[in-house]
């Protein structure tokens, strides 16, 4: 793969010219069981020395799951209930977006099934599926144990609601809208570079950790790559690893 790093090595470069401390994060969708795709992504996490956090659907979880993540740098957090896409055809996908009566009661179900399989191995972030979800369920989150919301995009504000901090992905190297391959990594580069500099500059908030969003089950040889080289870019030019043990 011939990719011309250079925006986001300059990126890099003004983030140590300033002392600019820049923590990053990554964060995997989907797992449900072990798997070869889950069994790389984990080799490739112990590798760069960089943890994942796994967004794991719990109506699905599967018991090797919860085994392999003694042994392993997976972080399980909490992906939706089912993924299970309550749009009826209007809107967009999502789980927790369109109104329904039930959808604070499986955000708690979610929460009590994962504590149960996961113990103290668990860090109580919500991601919803679609990183879709409504002000009326996010606020319930608190008083179900989440103290984490994650959804895609720059954060707007350092909590979702009170006493529920925002944390989101930034990039996503897959190109959804069409052939679902690795997007034009010219354009996943130049969008990183873009972040950066307005972290740098405050018009992004650079408290934020900045992340990346994989999805280790339909990942690609390219997507592969991509998501190995594009973090050990961002290691090797002075970022540091962001896990939720560290203050949000």
């Amino acid at each position: 793969m011939n990719v011309d790093w250079t925006p986001l090595r300059d990126a890099m470069s003004a983030y140590r010219r300033d002392s600019t401390a820049l923590p990053i994060w990554w964060r995997d969708d989907d797992a449900v069981s072990v798997t070869p795709e889950l069994e790389r992504l984990s080799n490739l996490s112990a590798d760069l020395g960089l943890p994942v956090h796994l967004a794991t659907i719990p109506a699905h979880l599967n018991e090797t799951l919860v085994d392999a993540v003694v042994t392993t740098s997976l972080i399980p957090v909490v992906h939706g209930w089912a993924h299970t896409d309550h749009s009826a055809g209007i809107g967009k996908k999502n789980e927790f977006l369109t109104p329904r009566t039930d959808a604070s009661d499986e955000t708690a179900e979610a929460m009590h099934r994962m504590r149960t399989r996961f113990g103290s191995a668990l860090r109580p972030m919500f991601v919803p599926p679609w990183n879709r979800i409504s002000a009326q369920v996010a606020q319930q989150l608190p008083n179900q144990g989440y103290t984490v919301l994650s959804t895609f995009g720059a954060r707007v504000m350092p909590e979702a609601a009170p006493g529920l901090g925002q944390i989101n992905t930034h990039i996503d190297p897959i190109w959804w809208k069409g052939t679902r391959d690795l997007l034009d990594p010219a354009q996943l580069i130049a969008q990183a570079a873009q972040h950066l500099e307005a972290r740098r500059l405050g018009t992004e908030d650079a408290r934020e950790p900045f992340g990346l969003l994989t999805h280790h089950l339909v990942h690609t040889e390219a997507i592969w790559t991509f998501t190995a080289t594009f973090l050990s870019e961002l290691l090797d030019g002075g970022a540091t690893p962001w896990t939720m043990e560290s203050t949000t």
